[in-house]
């Protein structure tokens, strides 16, 4: 059976082992008769042979009577929510709800949103002392809170604890339902963009001693978590890996790290500085912790370009705006050191990052402009094979001559190819090629 057709066969059943508990507490409730004398007499759904995602995962944490009871409720409103209808009927007495249902009303949605005071009113029937166990499910080091599968959503700090409400994270809501875990929007809320490549690492030119270095990622990325658990290193190794990659623009800092997750099969990320920092206080610790937090448990690669904006030198504190900043970056080292996945800074000029965060890098790699041999091979693997280059050009000539990073090579390669698309051709002409080196080298006020 398909992922998506598991879930929905257990998600069904689940649902309906939840209305019967609802049902059961409301006649319980009501002093009506119900057949029980306690929900817990219930039993819920039997998962044994049950291969589904949702199935796979309650008994992974070994989920608990009450435990499945509160994910079946955030569950509930995504796929059906009339079975909370029931929580809607009014208090004649006072002309409202009843306070102890919990719940809210939603802007959009038409059907009742549960909190946890509704799932203290269905399991711990006004017993103060299992209401104070319930408590501890929320706690965070509860995996619901720990992993990020559910918490309590509070509109105001003042409020009761459990009138927040029961929000199932979207990843999980992905995975109960299609069977994989959903992709985060960029947006506000996540200033970052997953990136991804078609190249492999044949396409990738650096030197050997550079590879080398690369290297020691990949093995991090394969055996670390043997390391740091089988080896019982945990207590003297932090997990994660953090790796700076600085160099000129365009000599492979952003292939290497999309490399680095698709030969892993992880997926990358890059932070949108331009969304992360902020001129107003806090702005920038909350934008970063959207991604951090998000990013904890889903062992994905990180990658700040052109880091020295967010993670520069520290200032002399002589101004409150100064001693922000400081705290900003003391932040951030804090969010990077302690991520258990890979953290990869990239910036130009390594002088502009702060000290503090180069004395935690386990690799510092010089991504250096690529030499005569190297852009030889950037140069010959850079045409369409559908291309020819015209009578007496030599290509070798052009490497040797001009010192070019990769992206801009491939800048050139794109103005020389559409140049000969115009005239109808395939033929790579060398003036079209020295005319986007020109150009090229005008960016940056050079002169060919």
């Amino acid at each position: 059976m398909d992922p998506l057709k598991a879930n929905a066969e257990i998600l069904r059943r689940e649902m309906q082992w939840l209305a019967r508990v609802i049902e059961t507490r409301m006649n319980l409730y009501w002093s009506k008769p119900s057949g029980v004398s306690a929900i817990t007499e219930i039993s819920p759904p039997s998962l044994e042979d049950d291969g589904s995602v949702f199935a796979s995962i309650v008994k992974h944490y070994k989920m608990s009577f009450a435990e499945r009871i509160i994910l079946a409720l955030a569950l509930a409103p995504h796929i059906q929510p009339h079975l909370l209808d029931v929580f809607f009927i009014k208090n004649s007495d006072y002309d409202r709800g009843f306070t102890e249902f919990g719940g809210i009303k939603g802007q959009n949605h038409g059907g009742f949103i549960p909190t946890g005071e509704t799932a203290s009113f269905i399991l711990s029937d006004s017993d103060l002392i299992k209401r104070f166990e319930l408590l501890r499910i929320f706690d965070e080091d509860h995996f619901f809170r720990k992993f990020k599968i559910l918490d309590l959503i509070h509109g105001q700090a003042q409020e009761p604890f459990l009138s927040g409400v029961l929000s199932l994270s979207g990843e999980y809501l992905s995975y109960f339902t299609s069977g994989v875990s959903a992709k985060p929007d960029y947006g506000i809320n996540f200033p970052a963009k997953r990136i991804s490549t078609s190249l492999d690492w044949a396409d990738l030119v650096l030197d050997e001693n550079i590879m080398e270095e690369v290297d020691e990622i990949r093995d991090w990325i394969e055996h670390g978590d043997t390391l740091i658990n089988d080896w019982g290193m945990s207590k003297k190794i932090k997990p994660g890996f953090r790796t700076l990659f600085y160099g000129p623009p365009g000599t492979g800092k952003t292939l290497t790290a999309s490399l680095l997750g698709k030969s892993a099969g992880l997926d990358v990320y890059r932070i949108d500085l331009s969304m992360v920092v902020s001129k107003f206080i806090g702005e920038t610790e909350k934008n970063l912790s959207n991604v951090f937090d998000q990013a904890e448990n889903k062992n994905w690669i990180l990658f700040f370009d052109e880091a020295d904006a967010l993670f520069g030198k520290r200032t002399q504190t002589s101004s409150s705006n100064d001693r922000h900043a400081n705290q900003e970056v003391s932040y951030l080292l804090q969010r990077v050191e302690d991520f258990p996945g890979v953290v990869i800074l990239a910036t130009n000029l390594k002088a502009n990052l702060d000290d503090a965060f180069s004395r935690r890098f386990q690799s510092m790699i010089y991504f250096p402009m690529p030499g005569p041999e190297q852009r030889r091979r950037l140069w010959r693997q850079a045409f369409s094979e559908y291309t020819v280059m015209e009578e007496n050009f030599n290509l070798d000539e052009i490497a040797s001559k001009h010192e070019m990073a990769g992206g801009a090579i491939i800048n050139v390669v794109r103005y020389s190819s559409m140049k000969a698309l115009k005239r109808g051709d395939n033929i790579i002409l060398r003036k079209d090629v020295i005319e986007g080196i020109r150009k090229e080298f005008g960016k940056d006020g050079k002169i060919v």
